[in-house]
């Protein structure tokens, strides 16, 4: 990988015309997502310089400032910026064969296949898409299908409900948005489509406080039969979450909550979808984040770490059982023509993006990155618990290998969440010390007072205590 010293040198001498004509373009012509553009457009302040090169953890833009990512790009560049055997593999894939249609195979798609159910010690059938929010729209199709296809339950064919939880982002298309637990991110975009039930997370920090955690696990776990109870569980045909909340505040669960839960799955025939794409490939300190859990799910999704960001691709991993429903059909509930998949992506399981895949899990196999995103998060956390959890304004720490959570509260004896005027104010300090931070802003009213930090699994332990002085500074500089 490219070190630091070659970026600062690469962009030096940029022309400030240069940048400046792009800075009006993109204030001009490009829509960013999650962006409020208005100064931009009042030529009241002017865009960022547009990002140029990377390498490890580090952008460098056009001016030539360089920013530690502590996120990832969107918690997906897991090997770090600037594989050049990447890079090299991705040519070699597109000169070969730059693409297919997704109804035949390739050599590249058929070992990713294999290699994922692999790394999930599962027999499993793989289907390729082109992005999380995909995976699951997928996951969920294919649930329903299964339970019209499944003549063992006679319920089978009402079976449509997918139960998930509050807090969680399971993506931007229609079913993904409406099993999303962020009201902020549906609004203005409804009605949102039917059949879309919400339950509680585990969130011991938040739990009742005349409950010990494992009771506040039970208390959840209750709430979760409860609802497939009241709705009929005769209509439900699967449950969907993240092993781990990400996007909703880094909410990780005690180690009791997936096999409580995988037993009341069992217990009523629903199905257990699990969405990988942020815990996945290697994020947690295992290769999926449900394997600290011993549990196996029906449905796995996955998107992000599969290719490190490097191109778009998404998988739905379904257990052979599910799978072997499609083989035949009755022609009761389905006619026969119908019982294979009807679902397809243009892009899904595209040659390239499938060996820029297996490349991105031979970096991680080989480099034995996911030992090292255990060791540097739990580094990381030290440092954070130190030199923070003392300081006004911090609440807890919370993490899960290099997916990190540091919850701001208002008052640490009431927990009252910092008000998102305040809690804003400590990424935007970072930036100006060329650090990005996340924070889980736009998601659930009152309560985007959570920093999160997902970085390459290259990041250094001496980056990581840049991060915390900046941090410490920032919390300090608030009122």
């Amino acid at each position: 990988m490219a070190s630091r010293a070659v970026l600062a040198r690469r962009f030096s001498s940029a022309m400030a015309e240069e940048v400046m004509e792009l800075q009006n373009k993109q204030a001009a012509s490009l829509w960013h997502p999650m962006t409020q553009q208005r100064a931009w457009n009042a030529k009241e302040a002017r865009p960022p310089a547009p990002v140029v090169s990377s390498a490890g953890s580090r952008l460098q833009r056009m001016d030539g400032s360089t920013m530690l990512d502590m996120i990832a790009g969107l918690w997906c560049v897991n090997v770090g910026y600037g594989r050049r055997e990447i890079a090299d593999v991705a040519h070699a894939a597109m000169v070969e064969l730059p693409y297919h249609a997704p109804t035949m195979g390739s050599p590249q798609q058929i070992e990713l296949a294999a290699k994922i159910g692999e790394l999930l010690g599962m027999e499993a059938q793989v289907y390729f898409s082109a992005s999380g929010s995909e995976a699951n729209e997928a996951a969920f199709k294919i649930a329903r299908m299964y339970h019209a296809l499944n003549r063992d339950d006679p319920a089978g064919a009402l079976r449509y409900k997918i139960v998930s939880r509050q807090r969680a982002y399971h993506g931007n298309t229609a079913g993904a948005m409406a099993a999303t637990g962020q009201a902020e991110r549906k609004i203005g975009f409804g009605p949102q489509p039917p059949g879309y039930v919400k339950v509680p997370p585990p969130y011991p920090y938040r739990r009742n406080p005349k409950l010990t955690p494992e009771e506040h696990v039970d208390d959840v776990v209750r709430q979760l039969e409860d609802t497939i109870v009241y709705e009929g569980a005769e209509t439900v045909a699967a449950f969907v979450m993240e092993p781990i909340i990400s996007g909703g505040g880094v909410l990780v669960p005690t180690s009791s909550y997936l096999p409580k839960v995988r037993a009341v799955c069992d217990k009523y025939g629903v199905l257990l979808v699990l969405d990988e794409v942020v815990s996945g490939f290697g994020r947690t300190g295992a290769m999926f984040g449900h394997q600290h859990y011993g549990v196996k799910p029906d449905i796995i999704t996955m998107a992000k770490g599969l290719t490190s960001g490097y191109m778009p691709l998404g998988a739905t991993a379904v257990d052979a059982k599910i799978f072997r429903k499609f083989d035949g059909c009755d022609g009761v509930a389905v006619p026969p023509h119908l019982a294979h998949l009807r679902q397809i992506n243009t892009y899904g399981g595209h040659p390239v993006a499938c060996a820029v895949a297996l490349k991105n899990i031979e970096i991680i196999e080989n480099e034995r990155l996911v030992d090292r995103a255990a060791d540097v998060g739990d580094y990381f956390v030290k440092q954070l618990e130190e030199h923070l959890l003392p300081l006004p304004y911090v609440g807890e720490i919370r993490h899960k290998g290099l997916l990190v959570g540091v919850e701001l509260v208002a008052n640490k004896d009431t927990k009252e969440p910092l008000p998102e005027t305040l809690s804003a104010k400590v990424p935007a300090s970072c930036a100006t010390d060329g650090i990005i931070v996340g924070r889980n802003g736009t998601t659930v009213p009152g309560l985007a007072n959570v920093l999160i930090f997902a970085p390459p699994f290259v990041v250094e332990k001496p980056d990581c205590d840049l991060v915390v002085a900046s941090l410490k500074n920032a919390i300090l500089a608030l009122p």
